[in-house]
């Protein structure tokens, strides 16, 4: 009888750690084939981060709405519109449950965390790599992340004057990079 539990239990144990395994492998499905990430505490160097978008779509995705805010803050005070009926899925920063001035700190802080991903090797929208090791490039993108905190202080201050020379910043940042990598001759096929 004793060897007769020692079976059911041996039985039982065998069922759970095929039934752990089933798990682990449909987790490892979920994460495109892919292990588990090493923790911080095995001592294993973090992985990368997967990249998604190219430079065209991370722009047209992030930057490019986020400066938006805070080029309207320049023309319409951020204090003086509405809160949506549906706050909480308001597209528009102004009119969300982050709205008025708490939405230009808000793309201040997006936009400066933005920063970091135009240093992340990805492609240009034609194909070709980002120049992101380049002198000049890492330079203006860090001009973009200082003029981001700029937008971020502006909101903070809600003050018209700060919100304008915060602005002027963004969009000379914007330039500087724009002239070399964007604005060149050929269009699409030639820029980043």
């Amino acid at each position: 009888m004793v060897r007769r539990g020692g079976v059911r239990c041996a039985f039982v144990l065998a069922l759970l750690g095929l039934a752990l395994a089933v798990v682990n492998f449909a987790f490892a499905q979920e994460r495109g084939g892919r292990a588990a990430a090493p923790t911080a505490a095995s001592g294993a160097a973090p992985q990368q981060p997967r990249v998604y978008a190219n430079m065209l779509q991370l722009m047209r995705g992030t930057l490019y709405p986020q400066s938006n805010v805070i080029f309207t803050a320049q023309v319409e005070d951020p204090a003086s519109f509405k809160p949506a009926a549906h706050q909480s899925t308001s597209s528009d920063p102004f009119t969300s449950a982050y709205g008025g001035w708490e939405a230009v700190e808000n793309s201040g802080m997006a936009m400066a965390e933005t920063a970091n991903l135009l240093l992340v090797p990805r492609q240009c929208g034609n194909g070709k790599p980002a120049p992101v090791q380049n002198a000049d490039w890492q330079m203006w993108v860090q001009e973009l992340r200082e003029a981001s905190l700029g937008v971020y202080k502006a909101g903070q201050a809600k003050s018209d004057e700060v919100v304008l020379d915060a602005a002027d910043k963004l969009a000379t940042a914007c330039l500087h990079c724009h002239a070399k990598y964007r604005n060149v001759p050929g269009g699409v096929p030639n820029r980043c």
